[in-house]
């Protein structure tokens, strides 16, 4: 049996052709709207027209463009005529777009009129999504090839914050089991209707529209995270699930016109990809108590989550007293969860190690960096470089990256642990703790802080912050240090971006 991710587009077809199956709500709160018949006979116009301009089984096809009904059918598209889609990040440089074009060597590339001058000196062959659907309106639908398993779906290129971006290999069985491994547990109905507004270039994007297209679900695009046009959009299309990174939940409960009212339909908020604090989870439950929170854990290189830390163990007391609340949960359907120490043994329970996952959704490598692939894997083990710990039930905790962690004094900082106590503290509206190099100590713990509204940054708000540190944390924990900025600098997934802040902390 083949594993394809174009079939259940064919079984929604078969079974609803007049459903709707994608939706775009443009920034002006136009509203476009495909049922399944038309959406897949879109999605073969287009694979015929990239056929036809030579794009064939096994090429890449990248695409840059905001998340929008264009951009998914011309993703599906290509796995459509067996071809492999690499949808780049919109937030980078010319530089950065020609280094990862230089390093897929696409057959051809799609683009957002808006985002062309970014490629303008590229030699791939390049059209804009419109040119794209004009020629696809004048070619017979394409057969679908049905290509899966081993077949590339996809590259994902990871944030290049370590140094230069990786192409991530990830084919159509591994998003296949990803997606089937969190439907185990969490399934989706087709009459569910989820918010794409997580990049379609990151995993978290993807993914979702990939368990949405394998159970025939609805979708609902949104080129930008704009937090008042969100909780909009929530409200009039009766959106039912989406996923969050904890920096657009804190926007939508921090926007004035959020209301519980306006919000009733969403019965299931995934979220991920960074650690949420534990002040912003305890408004986010108390805000939509008719909502199935999860958290779901996983990395570009597993196709997505690998742990799912279930409902239950959001709402249910006897989960808070075990400590589970702030949990990533336990390895999901297919997956395998290894704590490992520096040798690649099994640590004791409850000790910290590196977090390795093997199974079928994990990536066979990089594209074209074999070395980096061999570094990645530890006897069949993809070593995840987060840092966490697991208890005798199973329950993962993940509680910073390896790299991240700082050394003071050969005392080992977790980051996580001294952010989640300073956001505690009600002057506090974020917080990211890195370490700054120290003659002494080798690393020093430094904090920089965004004050809450109408709170600033001042000398004895830093020293007010310290004494709270110290009296809830080992003094080698404290920040030495505490400066204070309007806002944290974020990658395009949401994350804080602490080799930014390194960088700015030492100029």
């Amino acid at each position: 049996m083949s594993l394809y991710l174009t079939q259940g587009l064919h079984r929604a077809l078969q079974r609803s052709p007049q459903a709707i199956a994608l939706r775009h709500l443009d920034a002006d709160g136009g509203l476009r709207a495909w049922t399944f018949a038309e959406h897949l006979d879109r999605i073969a116009r287009r694979a015929a027209a990239l056929r036809a301009m030579g794009v064939g089984r096994g090429d890449r096809v990248a695409l840059l463009g905001p998340n929008d009904d264009r951009l998914v059918q011309a993703i599906v598209a290509a796995w459509w005529l067996g071809a492999a889609a690499v949808p780049l990040n919109t937030r980078w440089s010319a530089a950065e777009l020609a280094q990862a074009l230089a390093d897929c060597e696409p057959a051809r590339l799609v683009v957002d009129a808006g985002l062309a001058p970014l490629v303008a000196g590229s030699a791939v062959p390049t059209l804009d999504f419109d040119a794209l659907a004009a020629e696809a309106e004048r070619h017979a639908p394409l057969p679908d090839t049905r290509s899966g398993d081993d077949t590339l779906a996809t590259l994902l290129y990871t944030g290049g914050t370590t140094g230069r971006s990786k192409g991530v290999m990830l084919t159509h069985a591994n998003f296949w089991t990803a997606a089937v491994s969190r439907g185990a547990e969490l399934p989706n109905s087709p009459d569910s209707l989820a918010l794409l507004v997580a990049p379609l270039f990151h995993v978290a994007g993807l993914s979702r529209l990939i368990g949405q297209t394998v159970v025939g679900g609805g979708c609902l695009t949104m080129a930008q995270f704009r937090p008042a046009a969100v909780l909009a959009a929530i409200e009039a299309q009766g959106i039912t699930d989406t996923i969050v990174v904890p920096t657009m939940l804190q926007a939508l409960l921090d926007e004035p016109g959020f209301a519980p009212q306006r919000v009733r339909s969403l019965n299931r908020i995934a979220f991920g990809a960074a650690p949420m604090p534990p002040d912003l989870l305890a408004r986010a439950l108390a805000a939509w108590p008719q909502a199935e929170f999860f958290q779901a854990y996983g990395l570009t290189e597993t196709a997505g989550a690998v742990c799912i830390n279930l409902p239950e163990n959001h709402r249910s007391e006897a989960a808070r007293a075990a400590g589970r609340l702030h949990s990533v949960g336990r390895a999901g359907l297919g997956a395998e969860i290894l704590v490992a120490d520096e040798d690649g043994r099994a640590c004791p329970r409850g000790t910290v190690g590196e977090v390795c996952v093997r199974g079928p959704m994990v990536t066979a490598g990089y594209w074209r960096h074999p070395e980096a692939t061999r570094a990645a894997f530890r006897d069949g083990w993809f070593r995840t470089g987060d840092a966490g710990r697991m208890d005798d039930a199973g329950y993962l905790w993940i509680v910073d990256r390896l790299k991240d962690m700082i050394i003071t004094g050969g005392e080992n900082v977790y980051g996580a642990e001294v952010e989640a106590v300073l956001r505690a503290h009600p002057d506090v509206a974020q917080a990211a703790v890195i370490g700054l190099p120290d003659a002494h100590w080798g690393e020093r713990v430094h904090a920089v802080v965004v004050p809450a509204a109408g709170v600033a940054g001042t000398p004895a708000l830093a020293e007010a912050l310290r004494a709270w540190c110290r009296e809830r944390l080992a003094g080698y924990k404290c920040p030495r240090g505490i400066g204070f900025a309007p806002e944290l600098p974020l990658s395009a997934a949401g994350k804080v971006l602490k080799n930014e802040l390194r960088r700015r902390c030492a100029d």
